[in-house]
């Protein structure tokens, strides 16, 4: 690629390195694509990887260390007190992220992907201004746009102050605050919650809904909402922050509902209230993409924009806004590309909240299955009744089928409980193969295991 006003023309552009993006740059050039990838970041992997999913999940699981630390001492083994040294901590998590930004360097290197550095903006449908780079301009014959989210912000509330987070600094973990309000009880918000109080901090959570992790059933919520209540110091549900200002060591609040949290000031305050799409700026008018009126990308079943030969994937184009899923529209734009006749029609997208416990589902969710008017039969086996659960002391768990009444085909799968992010896969797998409970019930699960809890459950139902 030539440094110049313009450079030789691509077969195939990529808008983002993100999952989506070098999931797709990487499937097309293992098809021999001509691919370039553009991203404004020194390495590739986007907000997942440097900002979000990555270092979150680290931090994730130093906070369990330490809780399986206090949890020994039911099971008679005494440790002493923890000791927190915040800069290794942070040197563990950029660790963990270098080593994975170095294999996708190495991955593009393999795939014969040609990287550019800066911010792509659209002049026409074949042609894209660069900022930020050597290269201006970058003439193409088909693109993906993978540009991803960024966190919303509180708009006429939320001030600009390093006391007021937002997840990407929250995850740079500048210090460990005495006090710390988080506001928006969703997945972001309950994860870096307990980041924080496994660390230490005082962590009060407002959410102006009535219950915490929507779009979840409640009976899959409820294992977690019991850890919360002994971990945070307050869950303030029905409320709201209607106002905030920055006084002598810390952030003053004002709220509005049913349960406004004990105090008003917090040494630091986390706003965790969901993600918008990374659509404005890109010229897309330009290019004839034409968006939603929230500004997320309008595509069709192949995930083609309005656009002639312009895709778009990932948070871009709406929810759920989940790397997994990113990565699989990336892979079959990809294909596609590659002259292969395939949709994007998955069965399951499965959903993990890194809690602890944590929360996975699959599928129909109870309350979809019962909007949707189908005919179901729900069944439930709590953890309390698992050998292995029990041997673990995390009973605090339960596994949850959901099934057609008639013919008892798997609809959807929902688990609460110690590693069931893991567990989930099993379930997204059978809704894809369109499996009965007869067929989970028959396969033999090793003992003693969490995994058990699907083959018992479903067993339950024949």
């Amino acid at each position: 690629m030539v440094v110049g006003e313009f450079t030789n023309e691509t077969d195939l552009l990529v808008i983002g390195g993100g999952p989506g993006g070098y999931s797709a740059a990487f499937r097309a050039g293992a098809h021999g694509i001509q691919t370039t990838l553009i991203e404004s970041m020194d390495h590739l992997g986007g907000v997942c990887l440097h900002r979000g999913c990555i270092p979150s999940k680290t931090y994730l699981s130093m906070a369990e260390t330490l809780h399986q630390a206090q949890h020994c001492r039911q099971m008679g083994i005494e440790l002493g007190e923890p000791r927190l040294d915040v800069n290794a901590m942070r040197g563990w998590k950029q660790q963990v992220v270098s080593k994975l930004a170095a294999g996708l360097d190495s991955q593009c290197k393999k795939y014969k992907v040609e990287r550019v550095k800066g911010t792509a903006r659209f002049e026409d449908a074949r042609t894209v201004a660069i900022e930020g780079g050597d290269v201006q301009h970058i003439k193409f014959r088909r693109a993906i746009i993978a540009t991803g989210s960024r966190s919303i912000q509180l708009k006429g509330i939320q001030i600009e102050s390093p006391r007021v987070l937002t997840s990407r600094t929250a995850l740079e973990l500048p210090d460990v605050p005495q006090t710390l309000l988080v506001i928006g009880a969703g997945y972001i918000g309950l994860e870096l919650g307990m980041v924080y109080a496994g660390f230490g901090s005082k962590v009060t959570v407002v959410e102006m809904l009535d219950g915490i992790i929507p779009g979840a059933d409640r009976d899959l919520v409820r294992p977690l909402e019991k850890r919360v209540q002994g971990l945070f110091a307050e869950v303030c549900l029905e409320t709201k922050v209607v106002r905030m200002k920055e006084v002598e060591g810390g952030i003053e609040l004002a709220f509005e509902g049913k349960h406004p949290p004990r105090g008003d000031v917090f040494e630091k305050v986390l706003v965790a209230v969901g993600r918008v799409p990374n659509s404005a700026g890109l010229g897309l008018e330009k290019a004839g993409v034409q968006t939603d009126e929230r500004g997320f990308i309008k595509v069709d079943s192949q995930l083609k924009t309005t656009a002639p030969r312009i895709y778009a994937i990932g948070d871009v184009i709406g929810n759920p806004m989940l790397a997994h899923k990113a990565s699989h529209e990336g892979h079959v734009v990809a294909e596609l590309l590659a002259g292969k006749d395939v949709t994007c029609e998955p069965r399951a997208i499965p959903a993990v909240v890194f809690t602890d416990p944590e929360i996975a589902w699959a599928g129909y969710t109870e309350a979809e299955a019962k909007q949707a008017g189908l005919d179901i039969t729900i069944k439930k086996l709590p953890w309390s009744a698992s050998g292995r659960a029990m041997s673990l002391g995390r009973t605090d768990g339960v596994t949850k089928l959901i099934v057609e009444k008639q013919t008892q085909r798997l609809l959807g799968i929902g688990i609460c409980g110690l590693h069931a992010g893991e567990m989930i896969a099993e379930g997204v797998l059978a809704l894809e193969m369109g499996a009965v409970a007869y067929d989970l019930a028959w396969t033999i699960h090793p003992h003693p295991t969490l995994s058990e809890t699907i083959a018992e459950t479903a067993a339950m139902l024949l």
